[in-house]
């Protein structure tokens, strides 16, 4: 069985990290007549605002199993969900890194 990151992006069950996800996969919009060109953040950018919202998402439902705990929300399923969308946002996000780090194992073994 695979699995398919296009079609899962586009049916709009990406949530999190696929969103993030879909936006390094779009080209960037070019800029409008007479407007100079904005730097493009690249690949790098894109991969640190992905750990930023994977945090993000880790630190919320944090907070919901918090407020669970102390009695403070009787939202326990909601707090289980966001803990389960950030538990697979961050296998996600392992498994993009292990992508790149095999990537760049495969550049080093080329030769010249």
């Amino acid at each position: 069985m695979s699995f398919d990151l296009g079609s899962w992006v586009r049916t709009g069950t990406a949530t999190g990290i696929g969103a993030d996800v879909a936006d390094i996969a779009m080209p960037a919009p070019a800029p409008a007549e007479g407007e100079a060109p904005a730097s493009v953040g690249g690949f790098m950018d894109s991969l640190k605002e992905a750990v930023k919202s994977v945090d993000a998402q880790e630190r919320a439902a944090e907070d919901r199993m918090a407020a669970v705990d102390s009695g403070r929300s009787d939202d326990l399923v909601g707090a289980m969900l966001a803990s389960q969308e950030a538990s697979l946002s961050f296998a996600m996000l392992t498994q993009l890194r292990n992508k790149v780090v095999g990537a760049m194992d495969e550049l080093i073994k080329l030769q010249l």
